[in-house]
């Protein structure tokens, strides 16, 4: 399995310093968090590329600067703001497309959406579609207070959508829901395409891998017992840190215990 980082750790850094600073740390996977419109274009997407390649990475995943409206831009009942929602994402598909990624992230709705569970699976098929189109796959990520945070949910969403269905797992997600991540591991392992990793401690729930007593060992076993080989990436926020070698410390921990 590879370890890679997200640039997300080092928000508010600059997203290509971010993703430069990532490839210094050695990473050789990574996920981009964009940040703002201008660079999902021209010239600062051709700078990612660049950064990209100088450092030999992988860009797995790129993850969408409008999670916190996607219950409102894709998951109402209002049928033209959804679709000018997709044709909006559109614009990830492209980034990523540029970049070499295999998916975009989404949170997708909030567990207050008032959204029945059958419009949800519909218009989430509108942008899983326009992605497929791109070469590209969403991957719906189980985030605390939104309503794939149920594994339940998550799991009616992808029987509606089939075999081409993907998710991320975020562990530190799960601690937040009180959902163990074996939930989602038994009933949708073979949909499992990315994982993002943290460790905890009492009541942080949110550590970088090593700072913690997180069994990594143990999810690593599991998550290879479902055939998933891929990638788990390092998602922290700045706080979690101290030191940004901290971060290339913690992913010597995981290479050297998965």
């Amino acid at each position: 399995m590879k370890i890679g980082i997200s640039s997300s750790c080092l928000y508010p850094m600059q997203t290509e310093e971010a993703l430069r600073t990532v490839g210094e740390l050695g990473a050789k996977t990574a996920e981009i968090f964009f940040n703002s419109p201008s660079e999902l274009e021209k010239p600062l997407l051709g700078e990612l590329v660049a950064i990209k390649d100088f450092y030999g990475m992988e860009i797995r995943s790129v993850h969408p600067f409008t999670s916190a409206y996607e219950t409102y831009l894709l998951f109402s009942d209002y049928k033209r703001r959804t679709l000018d929602g997709v044709e909006f994402y559109k614009q990830y598909f492209g980034a990523a497309k540029v970049l070499g990624a295999e998916m975009v992230v989404l949170h997708g709705g909030l567990s207050a959406a008032r959204i029945e569970p059958d419009r949800y699976a519909e218009n989430y098929l509108l942008l899983h579609n326009a992605a497929r189109e791109n070469g590209l796959y969403i991957a719906h990520e189980n985030v605390h207070n939104h309503l794939c945070g149920s594994p339940s949910f998550m799991k009616a969403l992808a029987d509606n959508v089939g075999d081409e269905f993907k998710m991320v797992l975020d562990i530190k997600q799960c601690r937040r829901c009180s959902v163990s991540e074996d939930e989602y591991i038994d009933s949708l392992g073979s949909k499992i395409y990315q994982v993002h990793i943290s460790d905890c401690l009492g009541e942080e729930n949110c550590l970088a891998p090593g700072a913690g007593k997180y069994d990594f060992e143990n999810l690593f076993k599991k998550l290879k017992s479902v055939g998933y080989d891929k990638s788990a990436i390092i998602e922290l926020y700045r706080q979690n840190f101290a030191e940004i070698s901290e971060l290339s410390t913690a992913k010597a921990f995981l290479e050297n215990i998965q």
